[in-house]
C-alpha cells in the first residue's frame, strides 16, 4: 500500500504563473478548498481558497501569494500510514507525493487515504473492534492472539498508536472477525489486559461510511 497507488489524478497542480482567479475556478470545478503549486516539477506547497478570498485579487499571480504546507508531502514509496501521519501533522486534507529525486507526482486526499487505511485494517469486514491500553514491554501479539483464538475468534488486523492519556503506554486496536466480543473481552481482562474501548457491530447493520467513521473514532489521526 504505497503512497503512489492512491494519487488522485483529478487534482491538477498550479504553476507560479497562474492567476488566483484560475485557481478558484479549478477549486470550484473539482469541489476542493486547496490546490498544489509546483515549479519546474518541484512541489512548493498548497494554496487555499480562503487565502485567495481574503486577497480578493483574481488577477494576482500564484507566485505572489503565500503558500502553506510546504512540508506536507511523502515519498512515493511510503506506506499509506505515513500519508495519514503527515496530513495530521500539517492539518491538511491533501498530501503531496514526490519521488526520490524530489519530482512532484501528484496528491492524495484524506478521503482516499482514510478509505485505503480502512481497507488495510479490514474495517469493511463484519466483526468488532477492541482497544487495549498496555505497556510496550507487555505487547506480545502472539500471546494476545492465542487468548483471542481460545474464544473461537480471530484477529483480522491490528494497529498500534500512542495512548494520549498516558505517554508510557500504547493503544492496541484489534479488528476481530466476530461481532460478539463479550467472551474475548472477559478473557483478556482475566489475564491482566486493560480494555479501554470497544465497538460491536450488529449483523447486517452499517454502511462502509459507518465503519470508516467508527475507525476514526478509535484512532488519533
Amino acid at each position: 500500500m504505497q503512497a503512489y497507488e492512491f494519487i488522485n489524478s483529478l487534482i491538477p497542480p498550479l504553476k507560479l504563473s497562474d492567476r488566483a482567479g484560475k485557481a478558484l475556478a479549478w477549486m470550484e470545478e473539482i469541489r476542493i478548498d486547496a490546490l498544489p503549486v509546483t515549479d519546474q516539477g518541484r512541489f512548493l506547497g498548497f494554496i487555499s481558497d480562503e487565502v485567495i478570498f481574503e486577497l480578493n485579487e483574481p488577477d494576482q499571480l500564484i507566485g505572489a501569494i503565500r503558500l502553506k504546507g510546504g512540508a506536507c508531502w511523502v515519498y512515493s514509496d511510503k506506506h499509506i500510514y505515513d500519508v495519514l501521519r503527515v496530513a495530521s501533522e500539517n492539518q491538511s486534507n491533501l498530501v503531496a507525493v514526490i519521488d526520490r529525486e524530489n519530482a512532484y507526482l501528484g496528491v492524495i486526499t484524506m478521503e482516499d487515504a482514510i478509505s485505503a487505511f480502512a481497507d488495510s485494517l479490514s474495517i469493511k469486514s463484519q466483526g468488532s473492534v477492541l482497544i487495549l491500553s498496555l505497556n510496550m514491554t507487555d505487547y506480545h501479539l502472539s500471546e494476545i492472539s492465542r487468548l483471542v483464538e481460545s474464544e473461537n475468534t480471530k484477529i483480522l488486523s491490528s494497529f498500534i498508536t500512542n495512548d494520549p492519556l498516558d505517554d508510557s503506554k500504547i493503544k492496541l486496536t484489534l479488528k476481530l472477525d466476530k461481532p460478539e466480543l463479550r467472551h474475548v473481552k472477559a478473557t483478556l481482562e482475566r489475564f491482566g489486559y486493560r480494555v479501554i474501548d470497544h465497538y460491536q457491530e450488529e449483523t447486517g447493520v452499517g454502511s462502509e461510511e459507518d465503519r470508516i467513521g467508527n475507525l476514526l473514532r478509535f484512532l488519533d489521526i
